[in-house]
């Protein structure tokens, strides 16, 4: 098969996985230069395009490239610009570092170190809980469950913790795996019959990693699996470091005795970044990625960008990437026009019915349970909690307010707001849990 139609095959699987904008913007510019055997090589515009894949999208190319030539591939990456020295040293002691980890079974993204993690009020409790386990692994916070929304760090803070006991321990066993990995090699495991190496495989380790834990939702062998293995290695004292987009008490539909293991160390939640830690993080990032800013750019995307720190870091490679193709300096307008399909979603009004969606999906009940009038605990809590953030963050009334809860008065809005306002005073906790929903709202 020529090279033109395997990688037109390949950009035909990308584009269905990834959709329109990430595929015309980052891997249309690609081009695959060679595939001899099971080595790839893809030419690319800029080294922004290698962080950006490397950073979001690690395996996209080397599975779609397999599917397609049916046998395994290795890719590299070949930049067409000339990278300075500098630059070149950098990405050379990461290599060698990845592929040192990697020669023991340890695969871990370089990147992710304590060094280059920015604190600010929002993630210093985790922060500082993942150095203790990182310092001391299996002797405190085991197991430590760090939580927080979609690209607010907690990869980068469990990789590090990877990172830092992979330095003073050499011998130590570790493993890093996302929930979704796990499941599949659960699932292959069972139908091939091969649960004694599985076992193996997870119940002699020193440090276990697992990523976005959430996703073991309904998945009742793989939860089963997973707690079995959290028992024998906190038995032998091997450090578990588990993360999640929620606390494990409104995970759903995972086994009680799995909860309670993942709560018998300590919980630490991330939170949504204030202005000067964003500020502060698109200031590393962009020594990082030898990248020019201004002071008037760094503000302007701390205050535009409403996203999480993950888009924040995404839209400055994107300015990056622009800036190397066309020669041209990064400035306020060319940060308005080249991030304006990002930034355009910023001034929707945020309307009950996004607040009533977004408090649904968090609880786990139907939109629809909003407006009716039934009143279980399980159900009444949500709506109440809704009513309340719909009060601060709407411009609303609390008739209207009510009208949009399927038909309730302003009083029983008063009440509500009155009900968790109390409840926020009395329970930290659940106060947080507030926080969390208004800044995801606000998102």
């Amino acid at each position: 098969m020529p090279l033109e139609e395997i990688w037109n095959k390949c950009l035909s699987i990308i584009e269905k996985k990834v959709g329109d904008n990430v595929f015309e913007l980052w891997f249309k510019p690609m081009k695959l230069a060679q595939l001899k055997e099971q080595n790839a090589v893809i030419d690319i515009p800029n080294r922004f395009f290698k962080d950006w894949i490397d950073d979001y999208y690690p395996a996209l190319l080397t599975d779609a490239l397999g599917d397609v030539s049916g046998h395994p591939v290795s890719v590299k990456l070949r930049v067409a610009e000339k990278i300075d020295p500098e630059t070149r040293k950098m990405d050379a002691r990461l290599e060698v570092r990845k592929q040192r980890l990697a020669s023991k079974g340890i695969y871990l993204n370089p990147k992710y170190i304590f060094d280059n993690f920015i604190t600010g009020p929002s993630n210093q409790f985790a922060h500082a809980a993942a150095m203790a386990v990182a310092e001391n692994p299996g002797a405190s916070y085991n197991p430590l469950f760090i939580y927080g929304g979609v690209g607010l760090g907690k990869t980068h803070l469990i990789t590090a913790i990877g990172n830092k006991v992979a330095d003073r321990k050499k011998d130590f066993n570790i493993l890093y795996v996302s929930s979704e990995q796990f499941t599949n090699e659960v699932v292959s495991a069972v139908r091939h019959g091969k649960t004694e190496e599985l076992k193996k495989k997870y119940r002699n380790l020193d440090l276990l990693l697992v990523d976005d834990v959430q996703f073991l939702e309904n998945k009742a062998a793989t939860q089963e699996e997973l707690f079995h293995t959290i028992n024998v290695l906190y038995e032998k004292q091997s450090q578990i470091v588990i993360s999640s987009d929620r606390p494990p008490k409104e995970i759903k539909t995972i086994t009680d005795r799995l909860r309670s293991r993942f709560g018998m160390g300590l919980i630490a939640d991330i939170q949504a970044p204030e202005p000067e830690l964003k500020m502060a993080i698109i200031q590393k990032k962009a020594e990082m990625e030898r990248i020019r800013l201004s002071e008037d750019v760094v503000s302007f995307l701390a205050s535009k960008v409403k996203s999480n720190i993950r888009e924040l870091e995404g839209c400055l490679i994107r300015l990056g990437a622009h800036s190397s193709l066309t020669g041209c300096p990064i400035d306020v307008a060319m940060a308005k026009n080249i991030l304006r399909d990002i930034l355009a979603e910023e001034d929707v009004p945020i309307t009950v019915e996004t607040i009533q969606k977004t408090v649904a999906e968090h609880f786990g009940i139907k939109y629809l349970d909003m407006k009716s009038k039934r009143r279980n605990k399980e159900i009444a809590m949500p709506r109440q909690i809704a009513m309340y953030i719909s009060r601060q963050l709407t411009g609303s009334s609390l008739s209207d307010i009510g009208k949009n809860f399927g038909g309730k008065d302003h009083a029983t809005v008063i009440y509500a707001c009155k009900q968790i306002e109390d409840k926020r005073a009395k329970d930290e906790d659940f106060n947080k849990r507030i926080e969390t929903l208004k800044n995801k709202i606000k998102i």
